[in-house]
């Protein structure tokens, strides 16, 4: 598979990529990619393999979505690139960063651990596997549909982005749903034991999320000897649209500390 990911590009300056979680997509950070656009970063916001407009393929785990990494980065020329990743991009960019510490400068991990995570998305799939997308002709209906599998607003929300139209106009998923179940146990993986990145880190814990724990902390320690960790309050897991504003300058200030 020699094929290029799918990104948006904003902004001019020094390069800044962005890697969304599992069946997110790039343009879900564009908000925020804008403004680190105005203060001087070329924001790359990457679709990653089976996501967004990013090509579809059977195999899905961390040492190839890293590859696909490094090669949408030669394919642009990109050097001294700043890397930021939250929930599995987190884990792409951890995985890249130890295999590739001359690439990277600087790396923010948004509320992920190094550590392995049994599956626990199976409710989000079992949910959409039950919506039949052929019966709907509106958007709001599918989104009724929803509501009585998914009880959580946001996280409705964030699935109804992946809807897109068909050339002959019915609606489909974006992502590559058979595949990313498929494979859920593999984006849970542990990094390896010994890899180490160790330059200038940040990783920022949402406080109500328990997708990092106090124990979580050696650990990321040992892998990330240089990295620093912040707690947003009053945010679960996806503490970049939770908190946008504190998050933008935890963020902004940690990639323009010399």
């Amino acid at each position: 598979m020699s094929e290029i990911l799918h990104s948006k590009i904003i902004g001019k300056g020094n390069p800044l990529l962005i890697l969304h979680g599992l069946l997110g997509m790039g343009d879900n950070w564009i908000s925020l990619a804008r403004k680190y656009a105005n203060h001087g970063f070329e924001v790359h916001l990457i679709d990653q393999r089976n996501h967004g407009k990013s090509f579809h393929d059977e195999e899905m785990n961390y040492e190839i979505m890293s590859e696909d990494l490094d090669r949408y980065i030669r394919h642009h020329h990109l050097n001294n690139i700043s890397l930021m990743g939250h929930s599995m991009g987190g884990k792409t960019a951890m995985f890249y960063a130890v295999n590739h510490p001359n690439e990277v400068e600087r790396l923010i991990i948004v509320d992920i651990a190094p550590k392995k995570y049994p599956p626990h998305h199976h409710f989000i799939f079992e949910a959409i596997k039950k919506i039949d997308l052929q019966k709907y002709s509106k958007r709001k209906e599918i989104e009724k549909e929803l509501e009585k599998y998914i009880e959580s607003t946001a996280i409705r929300n964030f699935v109804l982005k992946n809807l897109k139209r068909s050339e002959n106009k019915n609606f489909e998923w974006k992502m590559n749903l058979p595949v990313l179940e498929a494979s859920l146990n593999e984006l849970g993986d542990a990094l390896p034991p010994y890899t180490i990145y160790s330059k200038p880190s940040l990783f920022i814990k949402g406080e109500k999320s328990p997708y990092i724990l106090k124990n979580d902390f050696t650990l990321i320690k040992a892998h990330f000897p240089q990295s620093e960790m912040s707690v947003i309050n009053k945010s679960g897991h996806w503490v970049h649209a939770e908190q946008p504003e504190i998050f933008f300058n935890k963020t902004l200030n940690f990639l323009s500390n010399d």
